[in-house]
């Protein structure tokens, strides 16, 4: 009975799914796991989704996998003697940046509600991946089957609530009925069953590498994982102004000059001053970092937001100063601000008719 509460499967459908694996055995042995999906996923399905869902699915799957098969070969082809020379000159460090910018552009697109543009960006951060993959593959580090078959695995793993012979299994303490829940018991997971809970500290999970922002927002959950969080989002509040206040206090510490600190000319009192605003600063976006997470926003989608916003709002005041042969400096100040409204409202237009046709 327990194993029906955490299958994720209801009614009958959930029935024949269970009876189905008490004679098949889900998952299967590893050595037999390949052929176990392609050959009996026809069987695996008619016991838990309808005819016509089922023949759909499996239309999807065929074409999925061949068009997948197809980006491998042309990835391939790209690597191989005689193809592409930037491509067969690429390394995974050398590719770090193209996936970086690949991921936040399809950010951009799935933030505009743009689904074309968004099938472009995300298949451009498949191109990067699948690339890296294979190129770890050429240098006989792992195979792009077993990467994805790992992957698989994990997934199986860590969702014990919806394949009850997962090896998660043990980790189900409590029926999983909200996402909560579920993060919950992944951290259980991963600490019991796949034995990350021998390190240091739980901010360990966190990335070193990770962009300091993003760093922020993450360490600043797991902590909260832990209890270690304010208790309401006044306390937060009064946190970013005590911050505010600090930076201000530790701003009339720094002489204003030209001399840049920790140039040549510099001085150590200018420099412990510069580090004592630098210290202050990242404390207040620390705490800001905070208050976007007890609203239910990431911090750096937000600022990715307000990056683009700016960037066309300033160019629009570029071409328009432009076309009015005005020079772009601080005597032109008002008329720069001037067509800065100007595209602020043409914004706020355009969104609204978005909107509009959107619902």
């Amino acid at each position: 009975m327990e194993q029906k509460k955490n299958s994720g499967l209801t009614g009958e459908f959930l029935d024949n799914y269970l009876a189905w694996r008490e004679v098949h055995g889900y998952p299967p042995p590893e050595k037999d796991v390949n052929a176990h999906w392609k050959e009996t996923v026809d069987e695996r399905m008619k016991f838990y989704m309808k005819e016509s869902e089922r023949t759909e699915k499996i239309a999807q799957i065929s074409e999925t996998a061949a068009a997948f098969n197809r980006l491998y070969e042309t990835i391939g082809v790209l690597r191989a003697p005689g193809g592409c020379p930037w491509d067969r000159d690429q390394t995974p460090l050398s590719m770090r940046r193209d996936l970086i910018e690949e991921t936040f552009e399809a950010v951009d697109a799935i933030t505009s509600d743009d689904s074309l543009h968004a099938a472009e960006e995300l298949g451009d951060v498949l191109l990067n991946a699948s690339l890296i993959a294979y190129m770890y593959e050429q240098q006989g580090d792992f195979s792009i089957a077993s990467m994805l078959n790992e992957l698989c695995n994990k997934l199986i793993r860590r969702h014990p609530h919806v394949f009850p012979d997962s090896d998660g299994q043990s980790c189900v303490t409590v029926p999983v009925r909200d996402p909560e829940s579920v993060l919950n018991q992944w951290d259980r997971i991963k600490e019991t069953v796949e034995g990350r809970g021998q390190r240091k500290t739980i901010l360990d999970e966190v990335p070193a590498g990770f962009p300091p922002l993003m760093r922020a927002y993450k360490l600043q959950k797991k902590a909260a994982k832990r209890g270690f969080d304010w208790q309401n989002l006044e306390l937060v509040i009064e946190k970013i102004q005590e911050e505010f206040g600090e930076v201000q206090e530790a701003a009339d510490e720094v002489e204003a000059g030209s001399i840049k600190p920790f140039s040549a000319k510099s001085d150590a009192e200018k420099d412990s001053s510069f580090l004592h605003v630098e210290e202050e600063l990242g404390d207040l976006l620390f705490a800001v970092v905070d208050y976007c997470r007890h609203l239910g926003v990431d911090p750096s989608v937000a600022l990715s937001r307000t990056n683009k916003k700016f960037y066309d709002r300033f160019s629009y005041v570029e071409q328009k100063m432009k076309e009015s042969d005005i020079p772009m400096d601080n005597n032109n100040l008002a008329r720069m601000e001037g067509f800065w409204n100007e595209a602020k409202a043409f914004e706020l237009k355009k969104n609204k008719v978005d909107n509009e046709l959107r619902f």
